[in-house]
């Protein structure tokens, strides 16, 4: 995915803004070999054959073109991440200005996709009747596996986005990590949710697998980037805003997963269930509201 060839057109009214494009894209700091690399990717009038095309503000463009503006440049990598969610990891890797913004999309995601995890898994305990719903085998037994494996996913797309090399062999200390962190995950979940009769115990298990792939992949992206991690005392101050931030999110989420269930329980006693259980996943009116709400909330 990281090696997918990517071009980017650029389009301006004059040879000074199409330098500041350039500059913005491929900046002086890189080396040599890595800015020619980074520049070979931006074409100079752009053209159908461009994958992006940016535009300078002032000027008018396609519907599918994005606009640059000089005095606020990161809006324009923002909007295009956006949009193009299939290019953010070539872009990332070859043209610095998405490097860091990708990466801090890629941690939100599996973080959030963690603690929604955590929250349906956790559902059967607390709320009676739902055995008949496929993703209910009791506590699954396999949480803490689920969310080491999205987490090391995550490490090998904070990889990539890097321009660092992807494998296993290279990401081995990362890993190993992981895999130890999982086990005081999965104690500190269990002791928090403690059966809570309904559900009381569900936003602290969802918050702290937030919070935990957060800390994880902001940690990561600065060792990427830097060269080196956070402090003791750095974690522990990004896993606790994490948290808190993690709490609301949850929150969101199990909103829309209680909807869903109810919903699924009611079609079932009117004889609706075999309709319902042919519905995909992602077809869940209940589950896209809750991830729909999610993004509505402050970006940590």
């Amino acid at each position: 995915m990281a090696e997918r060839p990517v071009t980017i057109g650029l389009v301006a009214a004059s040879p000074e803004t199409l330098g500041l494009m350039e500059t913005y894209l491929a900046p002086p700091h890189l080396s040599p070999d890595r800015r020619a690399q980074s520049v070979r990717m931006l074409i100079r009038g752009g053209g159908a054959e461009c994958d992006v095309e940016i535009y300078e503000s002032a000027l008018l463009r396609p519907a599918r073109a994005f606009s640059f503006d000089p005095e606020a440049p990161d809006d324009c990598v923002r909007r295009i991440l956006r949009a193009r969610e299939d290019l953010m990891l070539p872009l990332a890797r070859n043209l610095y200005p998405f490097r860091q913004q990708a990466a801090h999309r890629i941690i939100r995601s599996i973080a959030k996709e963690n603690a929604l995890f955590c929250l349906a898994t956790a559902l059967p305990d607390v709320v009676p009747g739902l055995a008949w719903i496929p993703w209910a085998v009791g506590e699954f037994g396999s949480d803490a596996a689920f969310l080491t494996a999205n987490q090391i996913r995550m490490a090998f797309y904070l990889a990539a986005a890097s321009d660092r090399p992807v494998s296993y062999r290279e990401q081995r200390k990362e890993i190993a990590s992981m895999v130890a962190g999982a086990f005081g995950w999965r104690a500190l979940a269990r002791e928090l949710i403690g059966k809570v009769p309904f559900g009381g115990g569900l936003i602290p298990k969802a918050g702290i697998a937030y919070a935990g792939t957060f800390a994880v992949g902001v940690s990561l992206e600065r060792l990427y980037r830097m060269g080196y991690g956070f402090t003791r005392e750095e974690r522990k101050a990004v896993y606790e805003e994490a948290y808190e931030h993690g709490r609301q999110i949850a929150g969101m989420l199990l909103e829309g997963l209680r909807r869903s269930v109810k919903e699924k329980a009611g079609l079932r006693r009117s004889g609706k269930a075999k309709d319902l259980l042919r519905r995909s996943d992602t077809d869940d009116d209940g589950l896209r509201r809750g991830v729909i709400a999610s993004e509505s909330a402050p970006k940590f």
